[in-house]
């Protein structure tokens, strides 16, 4: 077997076989690219979307018009760069865990591609390159950043100790909604921390969802994820997590003078989220996936809600 062929059998489960990291990266970088999951986009995706939401809702706040591109710009590569680090980091922490796991076992780490010096010294790039990133913010904004390592650093642990490690991703990954924000407006106010809240409570029913892939696994493992403290009861508690998701963005929105196109979105946005509720089977991992990478779409109309209001409110038409 070619070593081309060595490394394609060693696909992590629920990569996309399609993605252009798959199909034209050299054989020696394939193994860095799955180890920042950058050919499972979606991750990045929902790390990047409470930034979106920020930065333009904030524009809302600042009497409407286009958000910032150069902001929106560094929010991506900030968010892809930094989702690749934690992405690192967890898997050095969980190396061993990822080994017991059917859909973790051919991860870089578990599997060998890597080594550990290997993974900690790509780590230490990336965290480099989101070094970079922050230095093009405002101060207020980097102080912010810079707060969110705490987080970032206890989350791989919570796993062992609690059965809610999707409330610590939440408070990890919606980050970027307190960030935007301050990037604008120059400090914390209302709208960021209800954006941030109903981020949380996003992360807890799209990866509770996720959770579902691996309960058998997981248990095997000793680990703890809501998926598996939930059980039987998750359809009711996603209904509440996502009714609490689009209460809180309503309340960011009136705090910041949106209009009725911010609302649009989240009708928009509550919409797909009870298509979620209904379609959810927690004994399909196959649906689980589906849904889950959905959730992109969910946060996508709610920032089309806020760029036509911020878009609206800058041309004078409310």
């Amino acid at each position: 077997m070619s070593t081309r062929q060595h490394i394609r059998e060693q696909r992590p489960a629920d990569a996309i076989p399609t993605h252009w990291t798959e199909r034209y990266l050299p054989d020696a970088w394939l193994p860095y690219a799955r180890l920042m999951r950058l050919e499972r986009p979606v991750g990045w995706q929902l790390l990047l979307i409470p930034g979106l939401w920020s930065v333009t809702l904030a524009q809302v706040a600042e009497g409407g018009g286009w958000p910032a591109w150069w902001l929106l710009a560094l929010l991506l590569i900030g968010s892809v760069v930094m989702r690749g680090a934690g992405c690192v980091y967890n898997d050095i922490v969980d190396r061993d865990i990822d080994a017991k796991v059917e859909r973790t076992r051919n991860r870089p780490l578990p599997s060998g591609q890597v080594s550990l010096k290997q993974a900690v010294a790509f780590m230490l790039a990336l965290l480099a390159a989101g070094l970079v990133v922050l230095l093009q913010l405002n101060r207020p904004a980097q102080v912010v950043a810079v707060a969110s390592l705490a987080l970032v650093a206890i989350y791989p642990f919570m796993k062992r100790v609690t059965w809610w490690p999707q409330l610590f991703l939440g408070l990890t990954f919606n980050w970027a909604a307190l960030v935007g924000w301050v990037a604008v407006r120059g400090r914390l106010e209302w709208p960021a921390l209800l954006l941030y809240a109903a981020g949380v409570f996003w992360t807890l029913a799209y990866d509770t969802i996720y959770a579902h892939q691996d309960r058998e696994d997981d248990l095997i493992a000793g680990v703890k994820s809501t998926a598996l403290r939930l059980g039987a009861a998750t359809r009711e508690w996603l209904i509440g997590f996502f009714a609490a998701t689009l209460a809180l963005l309503a309340l960011a929105g009136f705090a910041a003078g949106a209009g009725m196109l911010w609302y649009a979105g989240l009708l928009a946005a509550g919409m797909h989220a009870a298509w979620q509720v209904r379609t959810l089977d927690i004994d399909n991992a196959r649906r689980c996936l589906k849904l889950f990478r959905a959730n992109r779409d969910f946060g996508l109309l709610v920032f089309a809600g806020a760029l036509l209001d911020t878009l609206a409110k800058g041309a004078g038409l409310y």
